[in-house]
């Protein structure tokens, strides 16, 4: 037995655990990661996929401010999606497929470049604290290790239970220890702990899949980085299914031997990605649900059911792929199963997600009740640079998506089931977009020291780039001459009673910046180039309008309420003052979102600050 140092100790090597280790120890700090096992670093435990609606918009930011993930994505991709094509253009989000035995090999290749982080295989058993402050951790070993902050970014392994119709097993995914020990060690300590599910489907054998009876998707290219990362991987096509009646038929017969039905499992799982005895029984009038047959990896014959996640037995499993025309006598590799874990309460966290009541304790991930990597990164992040800079790193909520999500969770917390990412938890969304991160993040990981001389050399040739586009735009003047008139009406661009600006022409609906350089002597941009110029002229009004707001809202988030003794302010309801105590929102704006805290309280405190 023995005791060892570090400036930071990392527990978990997740996604949460990953940014936390690496932003840490690329910010100078000597950083200890410990996992059960060195071979599971970066793995994907459930889908394999990267991003999504809302959720690309996390993986953009966290590239732009230096995080990992994005570049790991586009090593590992498979197939790339745009989703959201058919509407407007800052609604779009990006969506990955990765190999899953590629990613976390990126991860660990990223890693092993980082000097000062050193990987600890073992368990994590104790927290070790003095004087109200976590100082290091004890292993299941004997081994002690000594820290300034720990960060703890357990996922689903605390305290985690399999269940699989009738039988459980203790693990926090398939073949895989839990965390226990540690869990009653923040107990003891006064952690307010919860419980929550999640799910995972079957995995089936590609060659044995009537592929006959599916439908192709198409990919389309793309990426995550703001680097140029070099896509090493061949496409994967993903295919769809539907479920049938007759399959419903069998879930409703046996869903009294489903866990969460039975009894069994006492967590809440996501309301948004629900299980498919969940989908059967709560949307009896649909008569099928979309399954998605997502590969894997190029090494292995594993398809991944994405929309059948369940924990229904073996035997209702295998009936219900039978009753499917495309997956009648597929190998299933894997079974479904669900996962109950414990989670913290994020509301005891401050905006560097270190816990008010115990200095030098850091908590990121699921393990603060999110659903999904890429939120479980952006928090792992924000941990590891706050506790190696020791004070916290702040994005407001009209600044990044990434803000919305750690002012969400201290301040609201999760709502009784797992938080998860959308564009419309966020107010600024129109500015928060994914074609614009590296503009507002990227000075911002810049001044960290996280962003290098060739991607910032990068960055500015793109702002560079996007100020010609626009100076070129107000100079153009298209003028109705007959020449004029007529290229611009072949090109479907509508008709032209007075001279106008390039543009308010490119205001138009119909009209795209490829259209213009065709017609007009413009800038040769990039495609990435092109479409910020084109959404921020399509957008201009209501950009205008989304900064006037944000200006209202920093105003109240420059009022702060940290040195307010609530319980001396006058005209407060007592329902409105326990839950100001309760949840301490640092700022008049954080008190604003708060459930329950009404208008006029919010005159109240007003008034009292500007006494």
């Amino acid at each position: 037995m023995g005791s060892t140092s570090f400036d930071i100790v990392v527990i978990g090597a997740g996604h949460a655990g990953v940014e936390a280790a690496a932003a840490a120890a690329r910010l100078g700090r000597r950083v200890a990661m410990v996992t059960f096992s060195r071979d599971q670093v970066g793995r994907l435990s459930c889908n394999p996929a990267i991003g999504g609606l809302a959720k690309g918009c996390l993986v953009r930011e966290l590239d732009a401010l230096g995080g990992l993930m994005a570049r790991a994505t586009d090593a590992a991709t498979i197939q790339f999606r745009l989703l959201n094509t058919s509407k407007g253009l800052a609604t779009r989000s990006s969506r990955a497929q990765v190999d899953v035995v590629g990613y976390p090999a990126a991860v660990q290749a990223l890693l092993a470049k980082i000097p000062s982080l050193t990987l600890v295989e073992g368990e994590a058993a104790e927290l070790l604290t003095e004087g109200g402050r976590v100082v290091g951790v004890a292993l299941a070993s004997g081994d002690t290790l000594r820290c300034e902050a720990l960060i703890l970014t357990t996922g689903t392994f605390l305290r985690g239970l399999l269940h699989r119709g009738e039988h459980q097993t203790r693990g926090g995914r398939v073949g895989e220890a839990a965390a226990w020990r540690l869990a009653d060690s923040m107990r003891d300590l006064g952690l307010r702990l919860g419980r929550l599910k999640t799910g995972t489907p079957p995995r089936l054998k590609a060659s044995t899949i009537h592929w006959a009876l599916t439908e192709p998707q198409d990919d389309t290219q793309g990426r995550f980085s703001y680097a140029p990362v070099p896509r090493s991987l061949p496409t994967a096509r993903c295919f769809l299914v539907h479920t049938t009646e007759e399959s419903h038929a069998l879930i409703r017969e046996n869903i009294h031997r489903a866990p969460m039905y039975a009894g069994q499992i006492e967590g809440v799982g996501p309301r948004y990605c629900p299980s498919i005895e969940d989908k059967v029984m709560r949307f009896g009038h649909r008569e099928r649900h979309l399954l998605f047959l997502e590969p894997e990896s190029h090494q292995t014959e594993r398809i991944y059911v994405n929309g059948l996640s369940t924990s229904l037995p073996d035997d209702v499993q295998r009936g219900l792929l039978d009753a499917i025309p495309a997956l009648r006598g597929a190998e299933i590799l894997q079974h479904g199963y669900a996962v109950e874990y414990d989670f913290a309460d994020p509301t005891a966290l401050g905006p560097d997600l270190q816990h008010r009541d115990l200095r030098g304790l850091y908590l990121a991930g699921q393990l603060n009740g999110t659903s999904g990597y890429e939120e479980a990164a952006a928090q792992g992040f924000i941990a590891g640079v706050s506790a190696a800079r020791g004070e916290p790193l702040r994005l407001g909520r009209d600044r990044a998506m990434l803000g919305v999500l750690i002012d969400d969770l201290i301040s609201k917390g999760i709502g009784g089931e797992p938080y998860r990412m959308f564009s419309s938890r966020a107010e600024h969304r129109l500015v928060l977009r994914e074609d614009n991160a590296d503009r507002r993040l990227m000075p911002i990981g810049r001044a960290l020291g996280l962003i290098d001389d060739v991607d910032w050399a990068a960055f500015e040739a793109r702002q560079e780039a996007i100020a010609r586009g626009h100076a070129a735009l107000a100079a153009l003047q298209v003028r109705p001459d007959p020449t004029t008139l007529a290229r611009i009406e072949a090109a479907g661009l509508g008709g032209l009673r007075q001279a106008i600006a390039g543009d308010e022409l490119l205001r138009r609906p119909e009209a795209s910046w490829s259209a213009l350089t065709a017609l007009f002597e413009l800038p040769q941009l990039s495609d990435e180039e092109a479409e910020q110029v084109e959404t921020e002229v399509k957008y201009a009004g209501y950009i205008r309008r989304e900064e006037a707001r944000t200006e209202r809202t920093r105003r109240l988030e420059a009022r702060s309420l940290e040195s307010l003794d609530l319980t001396t302010v006058p005209g407060l309801s007592a329902e409105v003052r326990e839950r100001l105590i309760r949840h301490r929102p640092p700022t008049l704006a954080a008190a604003a979102r708060l459930p329950g805290v009404t208008p006029a309280a919010l005159d109240v405190l007003a008034l009292w600050l500007s006494r």
